[in-house]
């Protein structure tokens, strides 16, 4: 599922090309991505022939598109979710969901999604952030995100360190991906138990979040296949960059021992069992 340095990809390339510009039409080819609208396809469609799309927004994996009338558009990635943009007349993409057009005809907007567990819904009230995702944590992205409110949330999880990590109540944006990179950095299990560490040790997690996936961030994100694509259909290449994620048997760049990959949550963590040895204390 796209992370926050994949999320954030996409809705910087729709600011350019959705921001400012009235609704035509909306085609929806498939009610499944739309199934979040409980008024049904139809009303999506009414809802939004001749709003006005304001810029695009993020909190954590969440995107959404306010609309200058103060609602919006909330979308949800998932597995496979993308968004194209397209001239019009293009030939339309194998798992073309969802299809917005505009009253200047210069080009279209498209929600392509091959697995269907991502999806868009229509939020009233929603254009400064949708009541439906009020509960998702800022991210380290984010200007008002507080560090030492997430430090203290972490801490009174009593769980496993990745688990705090991947709450999104606790701070957002932060997957499989990034946690396991930045617990290497860190140089900590995934299994450390969260009462067990100072506040400071968890600052630098996620110090080291933010870091990674920065850098994640300026090579547009991470693509393994794909079904990751920004809005013009092409790939992050942050996966020449992983230290330990999906680096099963390959040497740890600090010590060169072979990365192991353990189960986690139906899941998968990849550590150094050198530099990030099991703690005394875990919480699995």
């Amino acid at each position: 599922m796209p992370e926050l340095p994949e999320v954030e990809v996409v809705r910087r390339g729709l600011v350019e090309f959705l921001t400012g510009r009235t609704v035509e039409s909306v085609e929806v080819l498939h009610p499944r991505p739309v199934r979040r609208h409980a008024a049904g396809p139809e009303d999506f469609v009414s809802r939004l022939k001749g709003q006005v799309f304001a810029e695009p927004a993020r909190r954590g994996k969440y995107l959404w598109l306010p609309l200058t009338s103060g609602d919006a558009v909330l979308t949800h990635l998932g597995m496979s979710g993308q968004f194209r943009v397209q001239p019009v007349g293009a030939p339309d993409e194998p798992h073309l969901r969802v299809r917005f057009r505009f009253a200047d005809d210069g080009g279209e907007v498209r929600f392509v999604d091959q697995r269907m567990f991502g999806g868009l819904s229509y939020s009233e009230g929603g254009a400064e952030l949708p009541a439906e995702i009020a509960h998702i944590a800022r991210d380290p992205f984010d200007p008002l995100f507080d560090p030492e409110w997430a430090t203290a949330k972490i801490r009174r999880r009593r769980t496993g360190l990745k688990r705090a990590l991947l709450d999104q109540t606790a701070i957002s944006g932060i997957g499989n991906i990034y946690a396991d990179e930045a617990l290497w950095r860190a140089k900590l299990h995934y299994a450390r138990a969260t009462e067990t560490m100072k506040p400071l040790q968890i600052k630098g997690i996620l110090e080291q979040a933010q870091a990674v996936m920065a850098e994640a961030l300026t090579v547009g994100g991470t693509s393994f296949d794909a079904l990751y694509v920004n809005v013009n259909g092409e790939s992050g290449y942050f996966e020449r960059g992983l230290n330990v994620y999906g680096q099963e048997g390959s040497p740890c760049p600090r010590d060169g021992r072979p990365i192991r990959r353990e189960p986690f949550m139906n899941r998968s963590s990849y550590r150094c069992p050198k530099c990030q040895p099991v703690p005394r204390q875990v919480r699995w």
